[in-house]
């Protein structure tokens, strides 16, 4: 590990005076809590016995939630319903000290909802409303003026594709404008399936599974280190090639971080989490920490090596969560 505590707490200093504006999809997340005591009669299914329940943000906003918990300062950019989903987003970002000033909002569109319903710290069943499509002229070149003038005031952007609409070409174009002339980092979590052109991006985090599928090679089973793993590595330096990228991460679950640079640079993280319990949005924080970390002035291999730790805090916790600098820097054993 080349990040020592003392450069980790100098750069978490450093969080609360960065703006990170994230783009894309948002969503509410819902989590019903309850308890299972019986089957139903009517059914081969269990009662959940409800006990509590909680809202919180999802998709895009999820990683700005992550930038907010690690201390940055978080702008969304993004299109929401009038309904009441999308006010309860608008709410609970609000209250969470997240910037507003990006979003679009259209009558006549529902509003993302993914609700998780968890009984004995188990998902029973998980029930979206999902019916996103991509915004229609006037409004998508309104959309796209709104992103530009907020990217000015951001000093990172993280593109955050979960290929429900709202992160097209034109986005993406407004995105890399502004950040070539201000020299801010972009990173950008991909979706498979979608094909943009993002020549000149900071940087990519895909995990494995879409950096095969991005790079349009059959996906092969991992080698016991990812530094042997040839199929991977051809992989990402494919990528890095094909986006003209500075760096490429690729997330590999167990087996931690892949790290490409346009240089040459090819860094293996190991997984630093203590117990995994849940993967939900351990990606947004991976891209949020990076993104954060770059802007403060980290190298790429020190914000991968953050990362790494903020994504161990999160999957030892149930459902979409957070890393706080407190907890990170716990992670860390110091």
């Amino acid at each position: 590990m080349s990040l020592r505590p003392e450069r980790a707490r100098e750069l978490l200093a450093a969080f609360p005076r960065q703006r990170i504006l994230v783009i894309g999809d948002l969503m509410l997340d819902r989590y019903i809590y309850g308890a299972v005591h019986r089957i139903s009669p009517e059914a081969p299914v269990p009662v959940v016995s409800v006990t509590h329940e909680k809202s919180m943000p999802g998709g895009a906003s999820n990683t700005a939630w992550n930038v907010r918990s690690l201390g940055g300062q978080a702008a969304v950019g993004g299109v929401l319903g009038l309904d009441a989903a999308g006010a309860d987003l608008k709410a609970v970002l609000a209250g969470g000290g997240v910037g507003l000033e990006g979003l679009l909002e259209m009558d006549g569109l529902r509003t993302i909802v993914k609700t998780r319903i968890i009984a004995d710290r188990q998902q029973v069943v998980r029930v979206d409303w999902d019916d996103h499509a991509p915004v229609a002229e006037p409004r998508a070149r309104s959309f796209c003026d709104l992103i530009e003038r907020e990217a000015r005031r951001a000093a990172g952007i993280i593109i955050e594709d979960y290929g429900k609409g709202v992160v097209r070409q034109p986005v993406v174009d407004a995105v890399l404008k502004v950040a070539r002339a201000s020299g801010i980092p972009v990173g950008m979590d991909p979706k498979e399936g979608q094909e943009l052109d993002v020549r000149g991006i900071t940087l990519a985090t895909p995990n494995r599974r879409e950096a095969f599928h991005l790079a349009g090679v059959p996906e092969t089973r991992p080698q016991a280190h990812p530094l042997e793993d040839q199929a991977l590595l051809g992989v990402s330096e494919k990528l890095l090639e094909k986006w003209q990228a500075a760096q490429i991460l690729v997330t590999l679950g167990p087996q931690g971080i892949l790290l490409r640079g346009r240089a040459g640079e090819l860094h293996h993280v190991p997984t630093r989490a203590r117990e995994v319990f849940d993967v939900s949005g351990a990606g947004d924080t991976v891209i949020a920490t990076c993104v954060l970390a770059l802007a403060a002035g980290a190298s790429p291999i020190e914000a991968a090596e953050l990362a790494n730790y903020a994504a161990g805090v999160v999957v030892g916790k149930l459902g979409t969560a957070t890393c706080s600098p407190e907890e990170l820097m716990a992670q860390m054993g110091k």
